[in-house]
């Protein structure tokens, strides 16, 4: 195990794909609480993930981090990229109204996280290029709670879901029985687009209802709780990632 990743504990964990493929990776946990699943985004698990995940250990949760591509401990965006790019059975970048096949991989994850936990459900964060997934996994009776930070696919097409109708009718039903999601994006960030907002805007929340609860930071900043963090009281990152440690707390604490 990689000296970045010291004092996680690290497990082998195998699922099953849509089209029956098996698929095999490292997944790491550290700290006691109710479970908290984050999905790596683009650039990979670097200091700046692994610092989210301190602050969530603190706030007292259990932190489970899927390594799914990229060097542990540091920032690949080209060399991620290349990653995912080769790997397109699995992500599917452009694919609009459908997820990636990835997809099933964290559901299964996040099952098996909350039976070892012995909870009702955990919490996931996606970011990026897993930020939609986040939207798509609420869905699931294993997930009580999601953030879904800048959800960047589909790629390019900006005001198009990387969900099937299925998929939105399961989130938007769930959402109604455990309450609203958080989603976050910078006014600027040209990958998630005021465009994409709309849309999931559009296919999630009614008039009279919000399912998803969007906030819009200024700047033009990408990467709301990593890369473009900020650790400042009253910064607007702050504040996001304040945001989201109450929105555990209040999700996931037993009753």
């Amino acid at each position: 195990m990689s000296t970045t990743m010291e004092g996680y504990e690290v497990r082998r964990f195998t699922a099953a794909l849509r089209g029956g493929e098996r698929v095999t990776h490292d997944v790491y946990a550290r700290g006691e609480g109710p479970p908290v699943v984050i999905m790596q985004e683009l650039p990979g698990i670097g200091p700046q993930t692994l610092r989210l995940a301190d602050r969530l250990v603190e706030a007292g949760h259990r932190v489970v981090i899927p390594h799914i591509f990229g060097p542990l401990g540091r920032v690949s965006m080209v060399g991620n990229m290349v990653r995912v790019v080769c790997m397109r059975r699995y992500f599917k970048l452009f694919a609009r109204n459908e997820s990636s096949p990835a997809v099933d991989w964290f559901r299964a994850l996040c099952r098996d996280v909350r039976d070892r936990a012995g909870v009702a459900g955990v919490g996931v964060i996606g970011m990026c290029l897993t930020g939609n997934f986040a939207i798509t996994l609420i869905g699931d009776e294993s997930v009580l709670a999601a953030v879904a930070s800048q959800p960047a696919m589909p790629i390019v097409l900006g005001e198009e879901l990387h969900m099937s109708a299925a998929e939105v009718e399961a989130a938007r039903d769930h959402l109604d029985a455990c309450g609203p999601m958080l989603a976050f994006r910078f006014a600027g960030d040209p990958g998630c687009t005021a465009g994409r907002f709309a849309a999931i805007d559009a296919a999630l929340n009614d008039p009279e209802h919000a399912r998803i609860r969007l906030t819009v930071l200024p700047g033009r900043g990408h990467s709301v709780l990593t890369l473009d963090f900020v650790d400042e009281a009253g910064h607007p990152t702050h504040e996001a990632l304040e945001s989201v440690l109450g929105y555990f707390r209040d999700k996931l604490s037993a009753p």
